[in-house]
């Protein structure tokens, strides 16, 4: 992986932590990105599993939304977990 596609990943991350926030509340800068990068992983693992395919015209669209579905994911569960 070169420095430009970390930086895109990077930023991608970003984005789906700010729009999970925005659906579930909370956050700062740190968390939306950790959230958002954790959150790619996971919502491209789950949209792997149940074959969903988005065609949304963009890949980076298609990412951003696969990777926000991702980072509610983990921060619905993260909040069961704590309590």
């Amino acid at each position: 992986m070169d420095s430009r596609s970390l930086v895109i990943f990077l930023v991608i991350g970003l984005v789906a932590g700010f729009l999970a926030s925005l659906v579930v509340g909370g956050g700062g800068l740190l968390t939306y990105l950790i959230s958002g990068v954790i959150g790619a992983f996971v919502g491209g693992w789950l949209f792997s599993a149940l074959k969903i395919n988005l065609n949304l015209g963009s890949p980076i669209v298609s990412q951003i939304l696969t990777s926000t579905v991702g980072a509610i994911v983990v921060v619905v569960i993260a909040r069961l977990i704590a309590g």
